[in-house]
């Protein structure tokens, strides 16, 4: 839901688009129900993704510099 709330925040999602996202996620028991989302509904997830880069960030290597991490 974080996710969603931050594209609406970025006016990437309508306030109506992520009423019936976070609802249609609130009330689906297992991934493949959420998959059953409306086209519409997926169409812009999508679109705000490629914006916010959010695949970018999937396929994206790990950093593997743990002289400078912070295990605190």
């Amino acid at each position: 839901m974080k996710t969603i709330d931050e594209m609406l925040s970025l006016d990437l999602l309508t306030h109506e688009q992520h009423v019936e996202i976070g609802a249609w996620i609130a009330r689906s028991a297992t991934p493949e129900e959420i998959l059953q989302m409306p086209a519409r509904l997926w169409q812009a997830l999508e679109r705000a993704s490629r914006i916010m880069k959010i695949d970018d960030d999937l396929l994206r290597l790990p950093s593997m510099d743990f002289d400078n991490a912070d295990f605190a």
